[in-house]
């Protein structure tokens, strides 16, 4: 799934994207994609320049590729975020999804296996919020603010079931 956002009153603004025609007229801030299709990459690299690697959000991450810079001024990161787990007994546990971002050109670009609670935050935020966002580097700062926020939540949660366990145990 292809978002791709703009500012818009210094306001996020979502925009439809379905052809490479349609991304051709927008000057995005933030181009998240969702468990891209090959047609999705494509699009990205024949608007914007930026071919993606398939091994992009691989679980193997090493530590010369957490963050490092291209020659041609790319920068790119890639972190884990936590979801919460499912409470009930068949469910999965909280557990990481890797997100690699790319920033070139005043462009944020994120790419992520699956949709995350912090990035739909930020997402209501950025829209309720005037000049919350100026940027792309206040994209990316604002995406990790709110991934310490939602971390924080959950791992109280998991301290709070650890509790729970070990009182039963004891």
């Amino acid at each position: 799934m292809l978002n791709v956002f703009t500012l818009v009153n210094g306001r996020l603004s979502q925009e439809e994207i379905e052809s490479l025609d349609a991304l051709a007229d927008v000057q995005p801030v933030w181009v998240d994609l969702e468990a891209p299709t090959a047609a999705e990459k494509a699009w990205i690299d024949q608007r914007f320049g930026l071919a993606l690697p398939a091994n992009i959000v691989d679980d193997d991450l090493e530590e010369s590729a957490r963050f490092y810079e291209e020659d041609n001024g790319e920068l790119h990161m890639r972190s884990d975020f936590l979801i919460e787990g499912d409470d009930s007994p068949d469910g999965r546990p909280a557990r990481n999804v890797r997100v690699a971002f790319i920033l070139k050109g005043g462009v944020l670009f994120s790419v992520h296996g699956e949709d995350l609670p912090v990035f739909r935050l930020l997402r209501l935020r950025a829209r309720r919020v005037p000049a919350l966002i100026e940027d792309d580097k206040d994209v990316l700062l604002k995406l990790y603010d709110a991934d310490a926020e939602y971390s924080a939540d959950v791992l109280e949660g998991i301290y709070d079931a650890l509790e729970r366990v070990s009182a039963r145990v004891l």
